[in-house]
Formats: structure tokens, sequence, C-alpha cells
């Protein structure tokens, strides 16, 4: 990611660098000083040569200080010399200068380098140079618009290197983020396909009670570990991290089974839909085990249409007819009036000997 980085970065180097040469070959009548103008333009030549030089051998070289630094230097002087190679007059004309473009790629690179803070400050340094170009170029500052202009120079220059290293923040971290979830898939894989199935069969299999509890809580942690439960979100259980909770309990009270199923891209939550959501499913399992002696139940969680979470909890249990059966309070204030109070809502479809499945949106 930063080799790409860094290309991009060494692509807009050579554009700057091309412009500032046909500035100064367009402008050859208008330059005072002609050969400090040549000297500055190679030198910035010699940087974009070294630093591409860099890139191709070994690219973490540019994210070091020195080239860092040597590149800045040379942007500042484009920009302090100008008003020594150009006619007085020039600092506040239209016309273009040579220190524009090329010196926001030393800024750019502090950014990807040493992070926003440094790019920043770099850029307000480089900016401040242009204050000394007008003095070289014998202009004074007197009206609002010449202060303007000085200012929006410092400004760009600041708010491009701090937006530059903001990125490469991000991209770092985004980087980091999926190289974890890759390693944690491939571990996921190993495991599904070795250890948990062994498990499993071992829980089906074990004639001692002691043993098939202990196969299943091992299978139990290790899918909670590999889907993230185990890790913290902000103080506090997530909603997947939350049900597997709430499973679990239900299987140590109950001897039955519950699986949780969550999908990959499930939106995050508000505290107060997560803990309603999670309080629905806790009772709807324990109407499960208590009502319906279900052996086994699955909790299905899934992004909702139009936003929010949708949540089924579907048992094997006796089952009843919603129409006969007057609805529990357990039913109708855990389940029902949970999320009613969070905007959410709930249904249950049943039918005698068939199971129970409670379906559940929260938004």
């Amino acid at each position: 990611m930063e080799r790409s980085v860094l290309q991009g970065l060494a692509l807009f180097r050579w554009g700057a660098w091309l412009w500032v040469a046909g500035v100064l070959a367009v402008a050859d009548r208008e330059l005072v000083r002609p050969k400090l103008a040549v000297v500055l333009v190679a030198l910035a030549l010699g940087v974009t040569v070294y630093d591409s030089v860099l890139l191709r051998r070994d690219h973490t070289a540019l994210l070091r200080p020195a080239p860092v630094l040597a590149e800045l230097a040379v942007g500042a002087a484009l920009v302090l010399c100008d008003g020594l190679v150009f006619a007085e007059g020039h600092a506040f004309a239209t016309a273009q200068s040579l220190g524009s473009m090329w010196p926001l790629a030393g800024i750019l690179a502090a950014g990807v380098a040493l992070g926003p803070v440094v790019a920043a400050a770099a850029g307000v340094v480089v900016g401040l140079a242009r204050f000394g170009s007008v003095v070289a170029n014998g202009a004074s500052v007197e009206t609002t618009g010449q202060v303007l202009s000085l200012a929006s120079t410092v400004v760009f220059y600041a708010l491009g290197g701090a937006a530059a290293g903001y990125l490469m923040g991000l991209l770092r971290r985004a980087e980091r983020e999926i190289s974890a979830a890759r390693a944690r898939e491939e571990v996921a894989r190993t495991l599904h396909d070795g250890v948990l199935q062994t498990l499993a069969l071992v829980e089906r299999r074990a004639t001692d009670p002691g043993l098939a509890r202990l196969a299943r809580q091992t299978e139990r942690d290790l899918r909670g570990f590999l889907a993230g439960a185990a890790l913290p979100n902000g103080g506090r259980p997530d909603l997947a991290g939350a049900l597997r909770l709430a499973a679990a309990r239900f299987e140590d009270t109950f001897g039955a089974r519950a699986d949780v199923v969550v999908a990959g891209d499930l939106p995050v939550l508000g505290r107060a839909p997560c803990e309603a959501l999670t309080g629905a499913v806790t009772e709807a399992l324990t109407n499960a085990g208590k009502h319906g002696a279900a052996k086994k139940v699955t909790v299905y969680v899934e992004p909702a249409e139009g936003g929010g979470v949708f949540c089924s909890v579907k048992d094997d249990g006796s089952g009843f007819d919603p129409a006969q059966a007057p609805e529990r309070m357990g039913l109708a204030r855990s389940v029902r009036g949970r999320l009613a109070d969070v905007g959410g809502r709930a249904d249950v479809r049943s039918r005698p000997g068939d199971g129970t499945e409670v379906c559940l949106w929260a938004p």
C-alpha cells in the first residue's frame, strides 16, 4: 500500500517538475536572474530523480526524514527565491511562478512519511517562505487582497499536508485491519475443518455428560473467539458477543443447544437498540426452553431491509397456536415492549408440534 501511494506521489512530482520547467522556458524574458532559476529547477530535478531511484530500489527509504527534509528545503527555496528570479512586481501578478506546484510534492511526502502534524507544520513553513519572496521581489503588502493571497498560500500548503498525513493514517489502519481479518479467517478455516468438527463429533458421541458439556463449551469458546466476540468493543460487548453470551446461558440453564449465526455485514447498533434486542432474544430463548422444551435453537442475525437489524430465534420445541394461546407477560413486555421502546417490532410464528420462530427488528 505504501509503495502504491509513493508511486502516485512520484508521478505527481514528475508532473509538477515538468510544469516548473515549462514555466521557466516560457517566462524566460521575464527573468532577471535566469541562472538562479536554472539552478533551482535543476535542484528540483535532482530531488525528483533521486526519489525515483529510491522508490525503485527501496521505497521505505522515502519514509525516512532525510529525503523528506531535503525535498522540503528545495521546495521552500523555490518559493522564497521566486521573488528574486522574476522582475519587480511579479509577487502579486497573475503570471505563473516557479514555487507553485512542485513544493507541494514535498509537503505531501511529509504527510505520508511523518504524519499530519509534521506535514501541516512543513506546509506553514513553505507557505511563509512566500512572505520572503514578496520582500525579495521589492513588493509591499498594502491591500486586504494581498494579505489574503499570502495567507491562502500558507493555508493551502498546511491543509494539503495535514490531509495527506490523515489519509495515509487511515490507509495504514485499514491495511492492518484487513491483514488481521485475513489471518483470522485462515485460522477459522483451519479450525473449522479440524478442531471444531472433532469437538462436535465428541459432543454427539460422548456417553459422559460432563465430557459432552466440556466439548460443547470448548467449541463455543473457539467459535466466539474466531468471530471476534472475545475482543473488546468500546468497553462493552457488541451485539454478536452479547447474543452468544445469551445463547451460552440458555445452554447452561436448559441443557439444549443454541447456535448463533451472524452476517458479516451487520451494521453497528446504538447502545439502546443493542440492549433491547439482546434482552428480547434472551426472553425468546427462555420461552423456547421453559415452555417449548426445545432441544435446539438457532439465532440468526442479518441487516434488515431499510436499515437496522433483523433477528430470528427459531426453535424445534412443541410450538403453539398463537390464535388460541394468550400472550404471556414475558412475550408482551420483555420482547414486544423492549423493541417498541426503541422503535423496533416483533412477530411470533408458531404451530403446534412445529416449533416457534420469533422475528425481531431493531433500528
